[in-house]
């Protein structure tokens, strides 16, 4: 059985990293395309497990699904609130930012995540011309 976790660990790796910012939904229908026997849940905890391994990393987007991301170093996203496609943010991460918090509600601050929201390239175009 080991050699059948493995194989699907793969296959759904695969494609997590192919796609662009996938959901977890949008890995599970890229992967049953050419597996139809690997159940939603398996590809659902398989994407949880390898976030928590750093093989891919784990984006949470407030008001929407989250993400995964094939980048596994630190960084920042942008979603576009047009059409929910989510880049890449071309920016040196602040580290260090959370110790120059202060926070009056008495929380010692970890970590922090970023997401930038706006208007895409093409979303902006497909908007000028209505």
């Amino acid at each position: 059985m080991k050699t059948r976790n493995t194989l699907q660990k793969n296959i759904i790796l695969e494609q997590a990293r192919k796609l662009h910012h996938p959901t977890a939904e949008e890995v599970y229908e890229a992967v049953v395309q050419d597996h139809p026997s690997i159940s939603r849940a398996t590809v659902y905890r398989n994407l949880k497990k390898m976030s928590e391994d750093g093989l891919i990393a784990h984006v949470r987007l407030p008001g929407g699904a989250d993400r995964f991301d094939s980048m596994t170093h630190r960084h920042y996203h942008i979603r576009c609130k047009e059409c929910g496609r989510v880049f890449d943010v071309d920016m040196p991460y602040l580290s260090g930012l959370e110790g120059r918090i202060a926070d009056k509600h008495g929380f010692d601050v970890d970590d922090h995540e970023i997401v930038f929201v706006g208007l895409c390239p093409d979303c902006k175009i497909k908007k000028r011309g209505q």
